[in-house]
């Protein structure tokens, strides 16, 4: 990481789950005793357009927006919304990204054609990159919509905070329901 303030990012598109696995990530870094400040940014959520959010924890940090060039993780949903993020890394970032394609609907509706060779071209940009099944991971910890919990797990190995910090935000954030299934999520990611 850069030293004082680790920039995380995470983007994909509406419905994903990705606010809250900010709010997880948040909940962590707090309970881990570091200063937190986090953003979203949605780009037509409901509809499936795309989201962003920053997540930036350390000793003290003040301001939620990491700076273009300076994120140390990315963390995608969807892989198109990856490879499109990456400019928002720092040279030696790393990247773990959901090995899902989700088409926009210019693809749907035939204007453009979803980018081949997309995993690829981030392998090729970023040596620490890691792709993960997340639907399939789910599916095995038992409900395949608990894939953002799987790449949370992929994440927390690349974060130095411990396991248990993670759980406990886990606990706090996720409704009792959905619990012990997210929990199994994941830390199949984490084993990854």
């Amino acid at each position: 990481m850069n030293g004082q303030t680790t920039n995380i990012l995470l983007v994909g598109v509406g419905g994903q789950g990705i606010l809250l696995a900010s709010e997880i990530l948040s909940e962590t870094f707090m309970l881990a005793g570091f200063d937190v400040k986090k953003s979203e940014i949605h780009g037509m959520s409901q509809r499936g357009g795309s989201v962003v959010s920053h997540v930036r924890f350390g000793d003290k940090v003040y301001s939620p927006i990491v700076p273009e060039g300076e994120g140390d993780i990315l963390f995608g949903f969807e892989l198109m919304e990856t490879l499109r993020s990456l400019p928002l890394l720092r040279k030696g970032g790393k990247v773990v990204a959901n090995d899902l394609r989700i088409p926009p609907s210019s693809v749907l509706m035939g204007t453009e054609k979803y980018p081949e060779r997309v995993a690829e071209s981030i392998r090729e940009r970023f040596a620490d990159f890691l792709l993960v099944d997340g639907q399939g991971l789910a599916a095995r910890a038992g409900n395949a919509r608990a894939a953002n919990t799987v790449l949370l797990g992929a994440v927390s190995r690349r974060i130095d905070v411990a396991e248990e910090y993670w759980l406990q935000a886990l606990e706090r954030m996720v409704p009792a329901r959905a619990l012990e299934v997210n929990r199994k999520a994941f830390l199949l990611g984490r084993e990854l």
